[in-house]
């Protein structure tokens, strides 16, 4: 019985192994195999082949690499262009803005200088109810080189603040150095002429070959162009900080009241950068760094008086130690529609005083009159008032319209020099 299974298995393993039947079952495999691999694998290698050597050759000859990356570069350039042609800034790479703040800070830096201020303070009351002592104080600004014989600008609110409050009693400068840029020495200053109305003074040092500041022309800066603060913070001398310009034509009222229309930055402004310089990508001074808004959520807002404003005012401040105003020589009072109609008035300014001797009273104008015009343009405030005097120069006629008890006149103003 085992012997007749061992046939029948020996004689099934020779079935399967019958060369025959073997060839046949091989070419079918292979038949298939051969289909896969000329249907997809043979096409698929053939494309990656192909594309290798057309990559190769391309990047091989040096025409068509060039033509391939020249393409790309003119089409970047070409933005730029487009950028530039319809009044924005060309872009720049981040390499090339380190480079320009390394410019920019070697060019304006030596015309930088910083300020420090000394005070008396008297104490008012002592202890004992009696009048205390007078101490030293001392402050620290910075400050721009205007010429190469020692004219420096800077800010009337470091070189002539004096006050008093209920305790003590800060008097004006007591004494005024400057410290130039990598040079120890301080040079004592003496003050030009300065004017509270702007915030800019002039102060001076007897030394020549001094490295002025250029001036770049403010009323072309653009929102977003390229910002550079520098002056002495915290009397650290020499600093910079970086950023864009934020704003322009910015109204700001400052804590006395005063109004200015500044340049607002995000470059960071600390105490003691006041009198220094806002300068643009090309180290030119565009501004003069004048105050900054400070509290609880308050980050980046600090603001510059326009260069371009500053040079009528400096001019004046070295010619005559101060600046010269028309002016009119009135108090008002301004009616809005509410008020006015409250009071069964117009809409204006209300005359309060006028100043004797002054040119409002040599032109007839009366305690009790509205102003409601000046120059042909309709006014309500004195702010508008004084805006439209001050284009004019002393001695210039301003002509005026006033309500008067309900009739309207037409006076006409010989501007005088302010007191």
């Amino acid at each position: 019985m085992e012997e007749n299974e061992k046939k029948e298995n020996l004689q099934n393993f020779k079935t399967v192994q019958n060369p025959s039947t073997y060839k046949e079952v091989y070419k079918t495999e292979k038949k298939k195999n051969s289909g896969f691999g000329r249907n997809f694998l043979l096409p698929f290698f053939s494309g990656v082949l192909g594309c290798s050597l057309v990559l190769g050759t391309c990047f091989g000859i040096p025409s068509i690499k060039s033509k391939l990356f020249d393409s790309n570069v003119s089409n970047i350039s070409s933005n730029s262009n487009n950028l530039e042609n319809n009044g924005y800034v060309k872009q720049t790479s981040l390499e090339n803005y380190s480079d320009t703040s390394v410019y920019a800070a070697n060019k304006i830096l030596p015309s930088i200088v910083g300020i420090k201020v000394e005070y008396s303070v008297n104490s008012l009351l002592s202890m004992f109810g009696s009048k205390g002592q007078s101490t030293t104080a001392t402050a620290t600004g910075s400050g721009i080189i205007i010429s190469d014989d020692g004219y420096i600008l800077t800010n009337n609110h470091i070189v002539a603040t004096s006050s008093s409050e209920s305790y003590y009693e800060v008097s004006e400068a007591t004494k005024l150095t400057v410290t130039l840029f990598n040079d120890e020495t301080e040079y004592e200053a003496k003050i030009i002429g300065t004017d509270e109305q702007t915030d800019l003074a002039v102060i001076k040092i007897e030394k020549t070959g001094l490295s002025k500041a250029e001036f770049a022309d403010s009323d072309s800066i653009k929102v977003g162009e390229f910002a550079m603060a520098v002056g002495n913070p915290l009397g650290m001398e020499s600093s910079i900080t970086c950023g864009v310009i934020s704003a322009v034509n910015r109204e700001v009222t400052d804590s006395d009241g005063k109004k200015y229309n500044l340049i607002q930055t995000d470059a960071a402004i600390n105490s003691g950068n006041s009198g220094g310089a806002l300068v643009n990508s090309e180290g030119k001074v565009v501004g003069i760094n004048t105050l900054k808004l400070s509290g609880t959520g308050i980050e980046g807002m600090g603001f510059a008086i326009p260069i371009n404003s500053t040079t009528d005012i400096t001019s004046q401040l070295i010619q005559y130690s101060k600046v010269k105003r028309p002016y009119v020589g009135i108090s008002g009072i301004d009616l809005d529609e509410k008020t006015a109609e409250q009071y069964k008035l117009v809409v204006g300014i209300y005359v309060k005083s006028v100043d004797d001797f002054s040119a409002g009273e040599k032109a007839g104008i009366k305690i009790g009159d509205v102003i409601i015009e000046a120059d042909g343009k309709k006014i309500s405030t004195m702010d508008e008032l004084n805006e439209i005097k001050n284009t004019h120069k002393i001695g210039d006629e301003m002509k005026i319209k006033v309500n008067r008890n309900g009739e309207e006149k037409e006076l006409t103003i010989t501007l005088g020099e302010q007191p």
